[in-house]
């Protein structure tokens, strides 16, 4: 079957068994790496990108089911030079250990903002409890979302 996706502002248009996960569509036919298998169960979060601005696990999703929307995966967010405001958050404030989890929760970060954009530490723990974090980095994480919180855009995915 062909799938054709808006991923990151770029549009992709593949061929593919009728039971590619969109992870695969993302990682292995758009070559994008920044989004992660962890589980393959929706249990943490590792492949969380942005489906037309909604944060979904990637790993539980036909690519065919998502044909003709828009995703936004982290390397759609920003570079080293121009960081999005929450990947700037995140740096400032230690969110991130290993790395593994981190694309992952900044996209979740930014969908919470997007829906909340002043949560408390609770709401922040309770939005972002689907995405594990093994380094247990979980304290630096609700800084960073809290300080993004208070940032223009923060909530907002680049155009």
């Amino acid at each position: 079957m062909r799938t054709r996706l808006e991923v990151n502002g770029e549009v992709h248009e593949h061929e593919h068994e009728p039971r590619l996960l969109l992870v695969h569509f993302i990682r292995d036919l758009c070559g994008l790496s920044g989004t992660n298998i962890g589980c393959d169960t929706t249990s943490c979060g590792a492949c969380t990108v942005l489906l037309d601005g909604e944060s979904v696990k990637s790993c539980t999703i036909l690519a065919a089911q998502v044909d003709g929307q828009s995703v936004t995966t982290i390397e759609g967010l920003g570079t080293v030079d121009d960081m999005h405001p929450m990947q700037q958050a995140f740096h400032e404030h230690h969110g991130l250990q290993c790395g593994y989890c981190t694309p992952g929760v900044v996209l979740a970060s930014i969908s919470l903002l997007a829906e909340n954009p002043d949560p408390t530490e609770r709401e922040i723990r309770e939005g972002l409890e689907g995405n594990l974090c093994r380094c247990t980095g979980y304290h630096n994480i609700v800084k960073a979302v809290l300080a993004a919180a208070s940032v223009p855009g923060a909530g907002e995915i680049p155009a």
